[in-house]
C-alpha cells in the first residue's frame, strides 16, 4: 500500500477539507438515491464500487421513547427476539446462516430507531434481503424463547449498567432530565418491568411497529440503485403495508424552571466525577444553524486536550486527570449537551467551579476565529473519514433518514458547518447552556449511607445485541 509522508499528505487532506467544506453545489451529483417502494417501505441506496461486498441495513421508526408506558425495555426485548424463529427459520439459525453465506449481522435499539444491519458479499444481497423481508412480518415467538432471552437481556443490565457506577448515574441523570419526555426512560428498560416482559408485549409491539411502511431499506456497497430497486421490489415489496401503523405522538416537556442536582455514591467508582446534562434541540428540531452551531461549541468546549475545558482544568489548574462532553443532536425530538470531568484530588466543587467559569467565559465573550476554523476542519476531517467506511455512509443516511431528515440536508451538512460564525456559537451558547434545563451529577467513590437510594441503575443511549 502506497503510504505518503507527512509533508505530501497535508496538501491532500487540505483539499479535501477545502471540498468538504465548500458549498453544496446545486449541480453536484448526490451520493445517495432514495425511492419508495409501492407498499410504502423508504428505499436509499450509497454506491461503493471499490469491493464486491454491500452493507444492508433495515430501519424501523420506532425506539424506546415509542414504548407503552410500564411496559420499558420492550424495543430492545423485541429486538433480541427478531434473531429466534420464523416459519422459514429455525430458533437462533438466522445468524448462523448469514455467517455460512461469510457475512456478519448485528442490531441495535435507539430511543427512536432499531436497526438490524449485516456485511455480505454482493451475490448473497438477494439471500438476505429475503431472510430480512421474512422477519419483518414472520416472526414466531414461543413461550420458551422468550422466556430464555428475557433472562439475557436482564444479565445484559447487571453486567452493562448495574455494575457501572458512571452508568447507573448516567440513567439517574437522564431521569431527571427529561420532566415529562420519554427519553428519561432507559432503553434497556427498568429492571422491575424488564423482568415482566411476555410474549403478549413483544407481538403486540411487532405487529404495530413492524411494517414495511414503517421501515428504511439502506444499501451501501457495490450496488447500483437500479439493481437494489429491483431486489426490493422481488422481496420487500411482496409484504403487505400495515394501515394500523400509527405516527409517533409523544409527551412534550414543560419549560424548566429550576436546575436539578444528583448524587451517586459507588465504592467502584474510581476517581470522584462531575457530569452536566442540558437540554438543547436536537438537528430536526433546532432552528436553522444552531445544531451545526451546537456541534462546533462543543468540539471547542470539550473534545480533546485542546479544548477550553481541558486547558482549565488539567493543564492551567491541574484539578482533573481528564474532561469532555459533546452535543448528541440525532434525535427525533430534542437533543442534549453533556459534559463530565473526572478530578484529581476529589474536590468536585472546584471542579465545578472551574467547568462554570469556563462556561461564563464562552457565554460572555464568545469562541476565536481560529478556535471556530479548528473546530470546522475537525469535523469536516471526521466527515470525510467516516465517509471511506460502507457501514459508517449505511448508518449516517439510515439513522437522519429514520429520523425524518433528508438526503439534501445529509449531504450538505459540511456546507452548513461551514457556514457558522462565531456570533452563532455565542448566540447558541447563551441560549442552550442554561443551568435551568440542566442536571448536575456528582459521582462519589464512598459507600452509600442512604438505605440503598443509591442502588437505582442507568443505561447507554443505544443497545446493541451482543
Amino acid at each position: 500500500m502506497l503510504k505518503l509522508g507527512a509533508s505530501r499528505l497535508a496538501p491532500y487532506v487540505m483539499a479535501m477539507l477545502m471540498l468538504a467544506t465548500a458549498p453544496h453545489s446545486a449541480s453536484a451529483e448526490p451520493r445517495a438515491t432514495e425511492f419508495k417502494l409501492s407498499n410504502g417501505m423508504d428505499v436509499v441506496v450509497i454506491p461503493d464500487h471499490r469491493a464486491p461486498v454491500v452493507t444492508h441495513m433495515v430501519w424501523y421508526k420506532v425506539g424506546a421513547a415509542d414504548e407503552p408506558h410500564g411496559v420499558s425495555g420492550i424495543a430492545h426485548f423485541l429486538e433480541h427476539l427478531m434473531f429466534k424463529s420464523t416459519d422459514k427459520i429455525a430458533v437462533g439459525e438466522f445468524s448462523k446462516i448469514i455467517s455460512r453465506l461469510g457475512g456478519q449481522d448485528n442490531a441495535f435499539t435507539g430511543q427512536d430507531v432499531t436497526a438490524y444491519h449485516q456485511r455480505i458479499s454482493k451475490d448473497q444481497l438477494k439471500t438476505l434481503m429475503e431472510m430480512e423481508a421474512d422477519r419483518m412480518t414472520h416472526l414466531r415467538l414461543t413461550t420458551d424463547e422468550v422466556a430464555t432471552e428475557r433472562q439475557v437481556i436482564i444479565e445484559e443490565r447487571r453486567s452493562r449498567i448495574d455494575n457501572n457506577p458512571t452508568a447507573r448515574l448516567d440513567e439517574q441523570m437522564n431521569a431527571a432530565l427529561y420532566l415529562s419526555h420519554p427519553y428519561g426512560v432507559p432503553v434497556i428498560g427498568w429492571a422491575h418491568e424488564m423482568a415482566k416482559l411476555s410474549r403478549d408485549d413483544a407481538l403486540r409491539f411487532y405487529k404495530r411497529y413492524y411494517a414495511p411502511n414503517n421501515a428504511i431499506l439502506v444499501v451501501a456497497g457495490d450496488v447500483t440503485p437500479e439493481e437494489v430497486k429491483r431486489l426490493a421490489e422481488e422481496t420487500y415489496g411482496k409484504l403487505p403495508a400495515n394501515p394500523e401503523v400509527e405516527t409517533r405522538a409523544r409527551p412534550q416537556e414543560p419549560p424548566h424552571i429550576a436546575p436539578r442536582r444528583i448524587t451517586l455514591k459507588d465504592p467502584r467508582a474510581g476517581n470522584a466525577s462531575f457530569h452536566r446534562y442540558y437540554i438543547a434541540p436536537s438537528y430536526v428540531t433546532a432552528k436553522p444553524g444552531d445544531a451545526e452551531a451546537l456541534d462546533l461549541l462543543m468540539k471547542i468546549l470539550a473534545d480533546g486536550s485542546t479544548s477550553r475545558l481541558y486547558r482549565k482544568l488539567v493543564v492551567d489548574d491541574k484539578l482533573a486527570a481528564t474532561t469532555g462532553g459533546d452535543y448528541s443532536g440525532a434525535s427525533l425530538d430534542s437533543g442534549a449537551i453533556s459534559l463530565y470531568a473526572v478530578a484529581s484530588n476529589g474536590d468536585l466543587k472546584a471542579v465545578e467551579d472551574d467547568v462554570d467559569a469556563v462556561l461564563n467565559e464562552v457565554r460572555k465573550n464568545g469562541v476565536t476565529e481560529l478556535e471556530l476554523e479548528r473546530a470546522k476542519k475537525a469535523l469536516a476531517a471526521s466527515y470525510i473519514y467516516s465517509s471511506d467506511n460502507q457501514a459508517s455512509l449505511a448508518r449516517r443516511y439510515g439513522w437522519s433518514v429514520a429520523i425524518g431528515r433528508t438526503i439534501d440536508q445529509v449531504e450538505d451538512w459540511p456546507a452548513a458547518i461551514a457556514k457558522v460564525t462565531p456570533a452563532d456559537v455565542k448566540r447558541v451558547a447563551n441560549e442552550y447552556l442554561d443551568a435551568h434545563t440542566s442536571v448536575t451529577g456528582w459521582l462519589l467513590p464512598e459507600a452509600d449511607d442512604s438505605n440503598g437510594a443509591g442502588e437505582q441503575v442507568s443505561q447507554p443511549v443505544v443497545h446493541t445485541r451482543s
